[in-house]
């Protein structure tokens, strides 16, 4: 089976998601201070930051394992179903994040561990998906196979991050939140090799 279709899924999912995340920013009806208001409103402003940030960043990382992919199974769709499970979640715990980052400190540390938590289980489903590949490399095009199990303990390692988030969630909830942009920062910094050894074996250095 070709991966064409699963391509096309997925970017829908990432671009629906990223959309959603815009709805939920702060819009004050008939306001008399509207600059005020829209500043008392920042909570919802950092957390679209960083809910988009994160799912454009898990976007490219995505795209780069899937540029090694030259066929899939039943069983890789499955993971990669459960994976888009919770990208399509994330505007929801964004949006109570935002709403509740000035309330009751017991419904901001709800908020706080609700979103960590969907952001956990995104990223164990996202290193899942490169587990399954590292484990059966006759998916995975020939020159990226030795990447994906270091690929798999990467995505494995920026999941498990968020396990402090929601453990500091009922201390801090703006504390998780750091936590929470960290990983991007994380994925951000430390790039993944599958796309560089796809490049260098259609491109391979013929110089000396």
């Amino acid at each position: 089976m070709g991966p064409g279709r699963l391509h096309a899924l997925v970017d829908g999912v990432f671009a629906i998601a990223l959309t959603l995340l815009v709805l939920d920013l702060p819009k004050p009806a008939h306001s008399t201070q509207l600059v005020r208001d829209l500043l008392h409103q920042w909570p919802s402003y950092v957390a679209y930051l960083v809910s988009f940030v994160t799912i454009g960043l898990l976007w490219i990382e995505h795209h780069g394992m899937m540029s090694a992919v030259r066929s899939i199974d039943r069983r890789f769709l499955e993971r990669t179903l459960v994976f888009l499970l919770f990208i399509s979640i994330i505007p929801w715990p964004t949006a109570l994040a935002a709403s509740y980052a000035g309330h009751d400190v017991a419904d901001a540390r709800a908020a706080a561990v609700l979103y960590a938590a969907t952001m956990l289980m995104m990223g164990l489903s996202f290193a899942w998906g490169w587990r399954y590949l590292s484990v059966h490399p006759d998916l995975v095009a020939e020159p990226a196979r030795a990447a994906f199990p270091a690929g798999a303990r990467r995505a494995l390692l920026g999941g498990l991050v968020y396990v402090a988030a929601i453990a500091v969630a009922f201390l801090s909830p703006i504390a998780s939140f750091a936590i929470d942009a960290f990983v991007a920062v994380y994925f951000a910094a430390s790039k993944s090799e599958v796309p560089g050894l796809i490049a260098r074996s259609a491109h391979p250095d013929t110089s000396g």
